[in-house]
């Protein structure tokens, strides 16, 4: 097992890497920018170093200053979190090159499922079912032609995209160059590759992912699936697990397809398969996120399965004691994302406590939230016996926390969770669209 341990992250994942690294008895190495000098995840850490200025360029996206706080402070492994470098192929050889462990799959598997277009076509080849498209585009022209074999509504992605950017639907030919263009330009800014793919529109949807777990000795487990329909500029806002419309049935075609897809890519550590699924049934892959998931706890909650731990264990070696069939998981399980919705420095905090009650967070009372990063100000995540229950204690829960002087969601959750279509588990990732909101 590793003696220590640097998180290249910040914020409320960085938190929950280093508490689980204290159970474990591993020593942490926080890294941090100048915007985050006085920030919870460096205050944990056993020790912290300065990695440069507040733009992530400059900091948290600084793969030499990250490798190089790693060697100077003697930790053994890299835990990358999610975003940043979690999905980049450069980091993890580098970090194997310094001697270093990463934390996540190799950066073989990283790179496969990096190219969306490239992993349509492994997908295809191990059987899992994917949703009609093309390979990378050479132009407009191009996309037109494709657009029109495949049918209005179409979707235009990014090919190394993620987080819903580089994404645009498209609905008539009309409204094709622009899209191309803008899509284009927010990968090329995001990602640093401006290349696309299309793909036929599959509306309504659900989004459905799975977890999975897979070891250095060729085990691999699927936990419940999530549902993640609930988005609103292709940005989740709320998730839930198990989801209201996966039967025993679909649920074991759905960890079927995952398991396959792991398997086709050589695949170790955890990662997420995620698939749309249409109104009649039918599912189709999506992509494959290399990293930690935001909404890992509600998993958690349900299959008292530690994650990111078991992430720790097989990146030193250590065999899952679990195989498929003793995989169970009970009850419900919500989770909120509670995002800020502008600048601020918390006056005032209070947490909701109670009976499988969870709050991730890294806020504290006189923490500024710095307008350089992620809006995320912490996850909400409650567990209960059944759907019903879970749904109430999230409202008590959304009802109870206070997050003064900065402004926030947490009535807009209130509000998705009291509309009827949420309720009735019969929603959809058009969700907003119908609401108008």
């Amino acid at each position: 097992m590793f003696s220590k341990i640097l998180i290249a992250n910040r914020g409320e994942i960085a938190v929950r890497i280093i508490r689980a690294c204290k159970e474990m008895g591993i020593a942490t190495v926080a890294v941090y920018s100048t915007a985050d000098k006085d920030a919870l995840h460096a205050a944990l850490a056993d020790e912290s170093v300065c990695i440069g200025e507040s733009a992530p360029a400059e900091s948290y996206l600084r793969i030499d200053r990250i490798i190089s706080a790693a060697v100077v402070t003697g930790a053994e492994a890299i835990h990358p979190g999610y975003g940043f470098l979690s999905e980049s192929a450069e980091f993890a050889g580098l970090c194997k090159q310094y001697g270093v462990e990463f934390i996540g799959p190799s950066p073989e598997a990283i790179s496969v499922m990096g190219d969306k277009s490239k992993a349509r076509q492994v997908m295809k080849k191990a059987g899992v079912p994917v949703i009609p498209g093309t390979e990378v585009l050479s132009g407009t022209d191009e996309a037109l032609k494709a657009a029109e074999t495949l049918g209005y509504p179409v979707l235009i992605k990014a090919c190394c995209g993620g987080g819903g950017k580089g994404i645009r639907i498209i609905d008539s030919p009309d409204e094709m160059e622009r899209a191309y263009n803008v899509a284009s330009e927010e990968a090329k800014i995001s990602f640093g590759d401006g290349s696309l793919y299309l793909e036929k529109q599959v509306r309504p949807a659900k989004h459905i992912e799975v977890q999975i777990l897979a070891d250095e000795a060729g085990n691999t487990i699927s936990l419940a699936e999530r549902e993640c329909s609930i988005q609103k500029n292709n940005q989740k806002l709320l998730e839930e697990s198990p989801s209201p419309a996966v039967g025993i049935d679909l649920r074991a075609r759905l960890v079927k397809a995952a398991t396959k897809a792991s398997s086709a890519i050589n695949y170790k550590n955890a990662g997420t398969v995620e698939f749309l699924l249409d109104s009649e049934g039918n599912f189709y892959f999506i992509e494959m996120n290399v990293r930690l998931q935001v909404e890992h706890g509600i998993t958690e909650q349900i299959s008292g399965i530690d994650i990111v731990k078991w992430q720790i264990r097989i990146a030193a070696g250590v065999p899952l004691i679990m195989r498929q069939k003793d995989v169970a998981f009970s009850g419900s399980s919500i989770e909120c994302r509670i995002n800020a919705l502008g600048p601020g420095r918390v006056a005032f905090l209070h947490i909701p406590g109670g009976y499988r009650v969870r709050f991730d967070s890294a806020l504290w009372t006189g923490y500024e939230v710095p307008p350089y990063y992620d809006p995320l100000l912490g996850k909400l995540i409650v567990h209960a016996g059944t759907r019903e229950e879970a749904v109430r204690k999230m409202k008590a829960s959304l009802c109870e926390l206070v997050i003064d002087g900065v402004p926030n969601n947490i009535e807009e959750q209130v509000a998705i969770l009291s509309d009827p279509v949420f309720m009735s588990g019969n929603y959809y990732t058009d969700f907003f669209d119908k609401r108008g909101d």
